[in-house]
């Protein structure tokens, strides 16, 4: 994220430059973060070192950033798109926000740019959506122009409220925090609010053993809280 700040910085002061494509590789325009780097961290190092300043710089690019999406845009990366001033997807674009499964929440614009563009739903469950379903689904979550079928209705959103059970609690209340700060903030606001959410939850035991379970590729156990 540093290099790309520093090339997005360098265009941005060029005068023959007039507007920037960021994309990446047909699999995936970016997968999201390290999780091995961001295992060890602390709410302090967090804070201290601003570990999500790099969103900010891009946000702050003066000329136009333009998303060229293939493939995986997940996590962090799908956060990148979405500070990008427009987003071209291509026709097997995924995107996703999974840090709930990680015992965290996205902090770098998850629910504040998704609340003000309406590009995806709030940030409960760890679903991937492909190109077709990002710009049209607002907070809706499981519909089309016809809505659910009646009789599978129910047990739908039965399902959600059982997979969102299986999230840790205090990262699913942060979540839901962050997306309602959203809802009343201004744009600015709401992705400092957000970010300063996401840092707390490095001070949370369920964070470190999401993380830590990922790593070692095992089901976590969350606290019971």
């Amino acid at each position: 994220m540093s290099e790309l700040r520093e090339a997005l910085a360098t265009f941005d002061s060029d005068p023959g430059v007039g507007a920037m494509v960021l994309t990446g590789s047909e699999k995936a325009f970016a997968a999201g973060a390290d999780i091995a780097e961001m295992q060890p961290l602390t709410f302090q190092s967090c804070y201290s070192q601003q570990f999500l300043g790099n969103w900010d710089a891009i946000s702050r690019i003066t000329k136009p950033v333009i998303a060229a999406v293939n493939g995986y845009a997940l996590g962090g990366g799908c956060e990148v798109a979405m500070v990008c001033d427009i987003i071209y997807a291509g026709e097997k674009a995924q995107f996703g926000q999974p840090e709930i499964a990680l015992g965290t929440l996205p902090g770098g614009g998850g629910h504040s740019e998704t609340h003000q563009s309406h590009r995806e739903e709030p940030r409960h469950g760890d679903d991937r959506h492909r190109r077709e379903d990002v710009g049209s689904r607002g907070t809706l979550a499981r519909t089309n122009q016809q809505g659910l079928p009646t009789e599978s209705l129910v047990d739908e959103a039965i399902q959600l409220g059982e997979r969102i059970s299986g999230f840790s609690k205090i990262a699913v209340a942060m979540c839901k925090e962050a997306v309602n700060a959203a809802e009343q903030l201004p744009l600015n606001e709401g992705l400092k609010y957000e970010k300063k959410l996401f840092y707390s939850s490095f001070a949370t035991d369920d964070r470190r053993e999401g993380m830590t379970a990922f790593l070692e590729k095992r089901t976590p156990q969350w606290a019971d809280c």
